[in-house]
């Protein structure tokens, strides 16, 4: 079976690599026998030339390798594409994990795992993500963030960004009081802890002393199925392509 090579981005904060690996343990789980290795792209380890380089040691000549990125950015189209190399192996690159479904389905787990009700109206949501300089990552946080606003409860939902994009969080909190929202939540669009997601708590329990914080995703089931569907679509375009 080709090997599942789960690659995130790599973090100094040591959470961030403990949650991508119980995430993982959470995929062997539920594929009992998978070859599933986790990778780094930067500040942790393994990075992913050295897994890459152990999987053609171990006799292997294909690997799928995962981004588990939220977005299609900078690192999704250049840094993966780039370390996603071995003489020895032919690769394919699955597509990132968002915009999906299961996602959401995470997230919201996470708030209400705080506290939050669903139909509260007293509540405002902030839906704080990483930012990036690639608009069309942006734009996809704020379409979940009006899809939520729509279909819930909530006084009203807000996207928000740790860096390379506006609204900032204590900008969105400023958005929701005026739309008259009483009591502020903090809802991650972040796979795991670290400095960004830190970052952006700070700013939340500045401008909003009393918010609940909802967690990042972390080892969530729904991440999980995901991953392994993105493996399965990459697998199966390879037979395809290897048939015609």
């Amino acid at each position: 079976m080709t090997p599942l090579i789960a690659v995130a981005h790599g973090s100094r904060d040591p959470r961030s690599a403990a949650t991508v690996h119980e995430l993982l343990d959470v995929l062997r789980a539920l594929r009992p026998g998978l070859d599933v290795r986790a990778a780094f792209l930067d500040l942790s380890a393994p990075r992913l030339t050295d897994v890459l380089s152990a999987v053609a040691w171990d006799g292997h000549r294909e690997a799928v390798v995962v981004p588990l990125l939220l977005g299609s950015a900078y690192h999704a189209k250049v840094d993966v594409p780039a370390a996603a190399r071995h003489p020895r192996l032919s690769i394919r690159i699955a597509d990132v994990l968002g915009p999906n479904p299961r996602l959401e389905s995470a997230a919201l787990r996470r708030l209400a795992a705080a506290g939050v009700r669903h139909d509260d109206p007293e509540v405002g949501i902030v839906l704080a993500a990483a930012g990036s300089s690639h608009a069309p990552a942006n734009a996809l946080v704020h379409k979940v963030a009006r899809r939520w606003a729509r279909e819930s409860g909530w006084a009203g939902v807000t996207a928000a960004f740790a860096a390379a994009a506006d609204p900032g969080v204590p900008a969105a909190i400023e958005r929701l009081r005026a739309a008259g929202a009483k009591h502020i939540a903090l809802g991650s669009w972040f796979l795991a802890p670290g400095l960004l997601p830190d970052r952006v708590i700070a700013q939340a329990r500045s401008a909003a002393p009393e918010v609940t914080i909802a967690q990042p995703l972390g080892a969530d089931i729904d991440v999980a199925e995901l991953v392994l569907h993105r493996y399965s679509a990459a697998t199966l375009d390879a037979v395809g392509v290897q048939s015609a």
